[in-house]
């Protein structure tokens, strides 16, 4: 695989990063309980930003957590299960590359972790002090509990071989 695509993944999953901790630091010390607007603000550009990543690139880029909030963040096999497990144990691991194990798509996998800003814990701290609109919207919620630092989860990038996709096209 290309060198510089995988430099891109890296670049690009780093970027994300900087601009969730950043937007985060606006929950910092707010004085009134988060609506579902402040997760308009906050939270939903990065994931429009992780499609749009994707979408630009040919890659599949997603967010996954254990303790979810959105089902469609649930790991997906058992690699990205491995990879959590794997982030959780080791936290001065940024980042990591696998390659596809055999009941999976080839291409290799760039996987990043996403750790807990204070910011975060607006709606992400103890379970009895979520905001309305999470206990609301997400009635079976599991991304609750954390502390500042704690792993949330990572985003998690495939890059699909080259070779399958051009083989995949010229055979069709």
């Amino acid at each position: 695989m290309d060198p510089a695509v995988l430099a891109r993944a890296v670049s690009e999953m780093e970027q994300v990063d900087r601009m969730r901790a950043s937007r985060v630091t606006m929950l910092e010390g707010l004085a009134e309980e988060p609506t579902l607007e402040t997760m308009r603000e906050v939270c939903m550009p990065v994931g429009q930003r992780i499609i749009a990543i994707g979408r630009e690139n040919g890659w599949t880029v997603r967010q996954v957590a254990t303790q979810y909030r959105n089902p469609n963040h649930a790991p997906a096999d058992s690699q990205e299960e491995d990879v959590l497990d794997l982030l959780a144990r080791h936290p001065e691991v940024t980042g990591l590359w696998e390659s596809s194990r055999p009941d999976q798509a080839k291409g290799l996998r760039y996987y990043r972790r996403i750790d807990v800003q204070p910011g975060c814990l607006a709606c992400h701290g103890s379970k009895d002090n979520r905001p309305a609109f999470v206990r609301e919207r997400y009635p079976d919620d599991r991304a609750f509990d954390f502390k500042s630092g704690d792993l949330r989860g990572m985003y998690a990038v495939f890059i699909p071989e080259v070779l399958e996709v051009m083989e995949s096209t010229s055979h069709g």
